[in-house]
């Protein structure tokens, strides 16, 4: 049997906590986990003190995984201090990201992982993208893909997926935007993404309300009646099984989470409260609907403690092992 590719993990805000948690995965994974080739600064991962082998093409990665941290050396132009971002540096880290876009479309790695990037210096340099699911949504736009396209965010926690309608959009925002055509897309890219990615023959999603009490019969807002609840019955026409909009304060303890396998949240905090609540050091981004596989850790750049050790890689190590799990599903179709 061939063995199946590395991911590829891109080292992102160099100035951040990505180096020191990537180091920290890779001491947990070496002895039997999801192998990975670190795309970036081989000389700012040895700083980290861990051994490092550069490679010169992904395959290499697995044979050397046990014993060195395998990188596709990019060079940083520009010295890195901890906590302090460089903005001569933000087309390096936009390189990484599409570097390990292109191998995973090119079938080199099955898949992506991404360590999180500074906004901030990335828009200085140019950058036009909200962030990585739109920069990596645009790098894949072009290949061939068999299904409802994304981007959708899921984030995940134990046994919670919850993907989101509208992302980082203010909350006054939120009822213009959470429209009939996008709860609709949103639902057909999650449901064949629990089936390519997560092996669920028959995925069951909830769909939450917006209002409170999902409206109670209209007198808390007229949302659920006019939009969410008719795109509902329109897609179980479809053949997709979705609840009607439920109410957000009982959807998400444990007798409600076993009732279906990701659920519809219809804003960012709706989605992100329970999940860094069910587990906030190990949740996981992941962006479905793409042609490549992409998680990401579920935390920013840490400037605060970047270099302090006191970094935790809980998330970057779930999110490596949810890459693997996801390409290997990809695989097996």
């Amino acid at each position: 049997m061939i063995p199946a590719p590395p991911l590829a993990l891109t080292m992102g805000e160099p100035a951040g906590v990505g180096p020191e948690i990537i180091a920290a995965a890779w001491r947990s994974l070496k002895d039997g986990g999801q192998p990975f080739a670190v795309v970036g600064d081989a000389a700012l991962m040895r700083a980290q003190g861990v051994p490092v082998q550069e490679i010169m093409a992904p395959a290499d990665a697995a044979g050397i995984f046990a014993r060195a941290l395998p990188v596709l050396d990019s060079p940083l132009p520009a010295a890195v201090t901890p906590g302090r971002p460089e903005a001569a540096n933000a087309g390096a880290v936009a390189d990484w990201i599409e570097q390990a876009v292109n191998l995973a479309m090119g079938g080199e790695v099955a898949g992506v992982v991404t360590a999180p990037i500074a906004k901030a210096p990335l828009y200085a340099a140019g950058f036009r993208f909200p962030g990585h699911t739109e920069f990596i949504a645009e790098l894949t736009a072009d290949a061939p893909f068999a299904g409802v396209r994304g981007p959708v965010m899921m984030l995940t926690a134990k046994d919670l997926r919850a993907c989101l309608v509208t992302i980082h959009s203010p909350l006054a925002e939120v009822p213009e935007l959470v429209t009939a055509e996008r709860v609709s897309r949103t639902a057909r890219v999650v449901h064949e993404a629990m089936k390519r990615d997560f092996g669920i023959a028959k995925p069951r999603l909830a769909l939450a309300a917006l209002n409170p009490h999902a409206g109670e019969s209209g007198a808390l807002g007229l949302e659920e009646i006019e939009v969410l609840a008719p795109a509902a019955a329109a897609l179980r026409n479809e053949g997709v099984t979705i609840t009607d909009p439920l109410p957000a304060d009982t959807l998400f303890h444990a007798d409600a989470r076993a009732g279906y396998d990701a659920v519809l949240c219809l804003y960012h905090d709706q989605a992100l409260i329970p999940v860094k609540t069910l587990d906030f050091w190990g949740g996981v981004n992941a962006t479905l609907g793409l042609p490549v596989v992409r998680t990401s850790p579920d935390h920013g750049v840490g400037f605060d403690i970047a270099g302090k050790g006191a970094a935790r890689a809980d998330s970057l190590i779930a999110a490596v092992k949810l890459a693997g799990e996801m390409a290997g599903m990809r695989r097996a179709i």
